[in-house]
């Protein structure tokens, strides 16, 4: 049975996750970049390539293609963070993820997608689901192989899905410029022109190896299978979980702060659980905020030491959201960990938030501890009062 791998591509990801933090940016040409003079293009929006803007381009002459191009500075470390939640939505799918960068990665949905009575059901859920909740656009490749699979996704941007099968390669694979084919540069694209290889059908029927050798290398072959189809079909799985999080949108806009902290306190349990079926607690957490207007504010703290449970997530989250306090209406919270440590690595921690008989000297250490620690922890003071009387 032929595998079935989907390549997921997030469209103009860095600049549609500062549309995220800045709705306002919608509908108007934008480009990722330094401020200087000397900076070039990270990426830009699709309004802003229809005026001749692309990645790698300085910024100067980006500007004069496209005088109303806004120009941001980029917020990585928030990119990272939307990065992890798009694969972690996709690991929830199928455990066979392998992340190819920031903004892609393959997924072998052999097994998935069988729960489908239309295949590409699923392709199209993925899409929905990670624009109404991370409000990020992507493309879909399905094929039999990642090489196929990767050139699928590039065929319909943005928020493409597109099926390359064997049985296509020549109808559709094969007609395509030479310089569209995953791995060819702009270098290695005009030495293979200056030997009369215009298409990737010219590569897959070439028959001169030596001379295709003075190009590829040791990656003749390769390259040669790959313009035929043959690719291999294993995806790579042996990452390092770097943060766990857990994201909720409400049916409708919110503002009652006892219903925003129900839905804290539910998110920290279901985050409590997968950090406990990992093995892993966490020294850094943050909070993600959606506006009804979808404007986004991500604050983050550090933690004196890493923590795993339910009742400490919650509190640590709390007093990040009372810090940021808005009269906003709220479409989406979140919550997540990073700084991830192995808990079998952990010293044994003492649970504040378990209710326990204490005597003086341990409301002392207590008071210490609440004193350590970035914000009041008034329930433990209480509980412990409340013991000891």
């Amino acid at each position: 049975m032929a595998k079935i791998i989907f390549h997921i591509d997030l469209n103009a990801f860095y600049a549609s996750a500062e549309e995220v933090l800045d709705p306002a940016l919608a509908g108007k040409p934008v480009a990722v970049s330094g401020l200087s003079r000397r900076s070039v293009v990270s990426t830009a929006n699709y309004l802003a390539r229809s005026f001749g803007v692309h990645s790698a381009m300085p910024i100067q002459e980006a500007l004069e293609l496209c005088p109303q191009l806004i120009v941001v500075k980029g917020h990585f470390s928030f990119y990272e963070e939307l990065s992890e939640q798009f694969i972690q939505r996709i690991r929830r799918i199928t455990p066979w993820v392998e992340q190819a960068s920031i903004d892609e990665c393959y997924a072998d949905m052999t097994e998935a997608i069988q729960k489908y009575s239309r295949p590409l059901d699923l392709a199209w859920q993925i899409q929905q689901n990670l624009f109404s909740d991370l409000h990020l656009r992507c493309s879909i490749g399905v094929a039999p192989n990642k090489f196929l699979a990767k050139m699928a996704s590039d065929m319909k941007k943005p928020m493409g899905i597109t099926v390359l099968r064997k049985q296509e390669i020549k109808s559709k694979l094969w007609p395509l410029s030479i310089q569209e084919m995953q791995g060819i540069g702009k270098k290695t694209a005009s030495l293979l022109k200056s030997i009369g290889i215009e298409t990737i059908q010219d590569l897959a029927e070439f028959k001169d190896l030596e001379q295709l050798r003075t190009i590829f290398g040791k990656n003749t072959q390769l390259m040669i299978d790959r313009a035929n189809g043959i690719s291999s079909d294993e995806i790579i799985c042996n990452h390092e979980v770097k943060s766990l999080s857990q994201s909720t949108t409400f049916l409708s806009d919110i503002r009652d702060y006892n219903e925003i902290c129900t839905a804290f306190r539910k998110l920290s349990s279901q985050l409590s659980q997968r950090l406990k079926e990992e093995g892993k607690r966490g020294s850094t957490l943050s909070i993600s905020v959606r506006f009804f207007d979808f404007t986004t504010i991500v604050r983050s703290k550090k933690i004196e030491y890493p923590i795993q449970q339910a009742d400490d997530l919650y509190e640590h989250a709390i007093a990040l959201f009372d810090q940021n306090l808005s009269d906003e209406t709220i479409r989406h919270i979140g919550i997540a960990v990073s700084a991830l440590q192995d808990s079998n690595q952990q010293k044994i921690q003492m649970n504040l938030f378990e209710e326990h008989q204490t005597t003086n000297d341990t409301l002392e250490i207590v008071d210490a501890l609440n004193r350590q620690l970035s914000h009041p922890s008034l329930i433990v003071a209480s509980r412990l009062k409340k013991n000891r009387t």
